[in-house]
């Protein structure tokens, strides 16, 4: 028998999602007051992430205003997602429920910022793969969550665990299923059998 959920909860009806750890970096005034200077990069865990395009290759992701890394992006205008394996879940989680503002995240999960190719913001070296993005705009309908549009830039992978799509049988990737509750594929993979037309 299907039960009615609490609309509070529908969103856990769509996951799981692929677990990635966002990296931002905003600015700050130089010293002459006038120049602008990269402050510390932050990293935040985002589960509602998707592509919306290919050609020109572009995803979407959705993060609360009040968010610190909101206020980065919007100053800084670059982000990289990075992607995580299961044995960051714990990093992921701390990344997830603490504020950048307060705390420097790299140092407090032990993960270790690294030079992108193309963005000043860092990527994170412990993760498998990397998308690098502009922010191509931000759509705001009065939600309790704003959509971030971002032009990718450049993407790389681990070719050991990457071709054209995740060789699931060789690599753990985190999915998160809500709150602090996680999963993974459990390194198995199938293809669809089609139906044969009559």
């Amino acid at each position: 028998m299907k039960e009615d959920v609490n609309l509070i909860n529908f969103s856990s009806l769509l996951h799981p999602f692929q677990g990635t750890l966002l990296t931002t970096m905003g600015t700050d005034i130089g010293k002459d007051g006038e120049h602008k200077e990269a402050s510390k990069p932050n990293i935040i865990a985002i589960a509602w992430i998707m592509p919306v395009s290919t050609t020109p290759p572009a995803l979407v992701f959705a993060i609360r205003k009040e968010r610190y890394s909101y206020k980065l992006l919007k100053e800084n205008g670059e982000f990289a997602v990075n992607i995580v394996t299961r044995n960051l879940k714990d990093a992921v989680f701390y990344c997830g429920t603490k504020s950048g503002k307060n705390c420097d995240k790299f140092k407090e999960t032990g993960l270790t910022p690294e030079k992108a190719k193309f963005i000043k913001v860092p990527i994170i070296k412990e993760c498998i793969a990397h998308i690098e993005c502009s922010v191509r705009g931000i759509i705001d309908e009065g939600l309790d969550h704003v959509l971030v549009i971002g032009n990718v830039i450049s993407a790389y992978a681990d070719s050991e665990y990457f071709d054209k799509h995740w060789k699931t049988k060789k690599i753990n990737l985190l999915l998160h299923l809500g709150g602090d509750v996680f999963t993974t594929n459990e390194n198995s993979e199938f293809k669809a059998t089609p139906k044969s037309s009559s």
